[in-house]
C-alpha cells in the first residue's frame, strides 16, 4: 500500500508539473495571463482520460493498479476536469440525462456560486 500511496503522489507530480508547463507555454504565446493554459489542461485531459480508461478495459497490458494510479494521480493532478466529465459522460452512458445535465449545470452554478463566496470572505478577513 505504501509503494501505491507513492507512485500516486509521484504521478500527481507529474501531472501538477505537465499543468503548470501548459500554462507556463500559454502565456508565452498568447501573454499574459490567459486562460488557454487550463483549456488545453482540460481538453487534453479529458482526452487522455478517455483513452486511458477505455484502455484499461480493453488490453490486460494495463492493469487496474496501474491504470489508477495513472487517472487518480496524474490526471488527478493534471485536471479534475477530466474526471467530471468522465462522470457525466457515464451518466448519459447509463440514459440517466437528467443526472448528467444537473452534474453539468449544478457543479458550474454552484463553483461559481462558492468561487464568489470566496472571494468575498478573502475580501471580508483581509
Amino acid at each position: 500500500m505504501v509503494i501505491k500511496i507513492a507512485l500516486i503522489a509521484i504521478a500527481g507530480a507529474l501531472g501538477t508539473l505537465g499543468r503548470f508547463g501548459l500554462s507556463e507555454a500559454a502565456k508565452a504565446i498568447v501573454g499574459a495571463p490567459n486562460p488557454w493554459g487550463t483549456v488545453a489542461a482540460n481538453m487534453l485531459g479529458c482526452f487522455l482520460f478517455g483513452t486511458i480508461f477505455a484502455l484499461g478495459e480493453a488490453r490486460t497490458w494495463l492493469s487496474p493498479e496501474t491504470r489508477m494510479i495513472i487517472l487518480a494521480g496524474f490526471m488527478g493532478a493534471f485536471t479534475t476536469f477530466s474526471t467530471w466529465m468522465f462522470e457525466s459522460t457515464a451518466f448519459i452512458q447509463h440514459k440517466q440525462y437528467l443526472l448528467a445535465a444537473g452534474n453539468v449545470m449544478g457543479q458550474t452554478a454552484i463553483g461559481f456560486a462558492f468561487m464568489w463566496l470566496g472571494l468575498k470572505a478573502g475580501q471580508y478577513l483581509a
